[in-house]
């Protein structure tokens, strides 16, 4: 049985599920946009969507907001600012917010970062992959490496205090010396937050059925220590698997999710986590997740595609799964207070990875070794039946 005592913070996560173009490397659910955007349908969608909620998350604020697609970044700030008025007036959220929109360089302009910041976002992620253009092209990205370096320029130029760079290495065509350039062009660029991760093969993506011819992994392996030692340098301290910032510049919203907080999740195909007190419980729900069906059906029953309890016997491995990826892992506390269950359930598989040193575990604190970090998958699967 569960038995919360108080309950993790709350984030709030919005899906917006439309591309210019959709990646051949996305498993993410976006599809391509052929017409005009229904963008004040969605707005009064995602609106119902969160009235929905309402009831799950009384009395509780918001500490952090993201919006991911698909291309947030295809929407108006006008829309945003509509959604947003909703959304204060609906529920608390904090004075101090995190809200980050999710941006792609070939669908911004000038202007648009500063109406963004003038409606309220106050943070950015934008989706570089690489500066090269043949790697670009490969990943099927609709902007070239002048537009992504001048989309850095202008959310500088907005006033945008933290943003996040995504980089990806181990692409089609990439050497060592490319892959150094990729990084050198953004530490360049200044970004406070870099997320640097490897390009992986994903089931139900265009490169999972056309595969694309990759660099081999050994020197895949060498790049990504030498590049993690730079951007070390650089002053990018790596919290987390695939995330690199400078002093303060953590996302909020990331690590909530990596220390097992609730969060709901509005829009098509949105997945949401939700604990109660009353009754005790922890609750997944999963929206529709075709935008048309999403439409005419959000804040209904109809809507709501996919609702499950996680069980006290799973929730072990759900906290392990996400902790574990932070590289200073989590207050020892932290794991009764989020999961609702003491930690003893967990404890026959925190001394087997112990033994296999892949994990260290003190009254003050639950992480990752060094090699725990490097082998991953292996420290998790020692939780799967805890």
């Amino acid at each position: 049985m569960f038995n919360f005592t108080s309950l993790p913070p709350l984030s709030l996560y919005i899906h917006v599920p439309w591309c210019v173009r959709k990646c051949p490397y996305c498993d993410f659910n976006s599809h391509d946009n052929h017409q005009s955007l229904p963008e004040s349908a969605y707005i009064d969608a995602l609106i119902r969507d969160l009235e929905q909620e309402l009831p799950l998350i009384w009395g509780r604020s918001i500490n952090t907001v993201f919006i991911g697609g698909g291309t947030p970044s295809l929407f108006s700030a006008e829309a945003y600012d509509r959604l947003f008025s909703s959304l204060r007036a609906l529920l608390p959220l904090q004075h101090d917010a995190e809200i980050t929109l999710e941006a792609n360089p070939g669908t911004v302009e000038a202007g648009r970062f500063h109406e963004y910041r003038d409606v309220g976002i106050n943070r950015l992620s934008i989706g570089i992959q690489s500066f090269d253009q043949n790697a670009l092209q490969a990943l099927g990205r609709i902007h070239d490496g002048q537009q992504a370096i001048k989309a850095v320029e202008y959310a500088h130029q907005a006033g945008f205090d933290s943003f996040n760079l995504d980089l990806m290495f181990g692409l089609p065509g990439q050497d060592e010396k490319k892959a150094r350039h990729d990084v050198e062009t953004a530490i360049a660029l200044a970004p406070p937050h870099i997320s640097y991760y490897q390009l992986t093969i994903e089931p139900n993506t265009l490169f999972y059925s056309q595969p694309p011819s990759l660099p081999d992994d050994d020197p895949i392996y060498d790049w990504q220590l030498t590049n993690q030692a730079r951007l070390a340098e650089a002053g990018y301290k790596q919290y987390e698997t695939s995330a690199y910032a400078q002093k303060g510049h953590q996302c909020r919203h990331n690590v909530n999710y990596w220390r097992f907080g609730d969060y709901i999740g509005i829009g098509a195909g949105a997945h949401g986590k939700i604990s109660s007190v009353s009754p005790q419980q922890i609750q997944r729900r999963v929206k529709q997740k075709q935008p048309q069906k999403y439409m005419e059906t959000a804040g209904t029953e109809a809507g709501l595609v996919e609702k499950t309890l996680v069980s006290p016997d799973e929730v072990g491995f759900e906290f392990m799964l996400n902790a574990m990826r932070l590289l200073d892992g989590v207050p020892t506390p932290l794991f009764q207070q989020h999961t609702g269950v003491p930690i003893s359930t967990i404890r026959r598989a925190m001394q087997q990875a112990e033994q296999l040193e892949l994990l260290e575990h003190t009254i003050e604190k639950i992480r990752p070794t060094e090699k725990g970090q490097r082998y991953l998958n292996s420290l998790i699967e020692l939780f799967i039946e805890a």
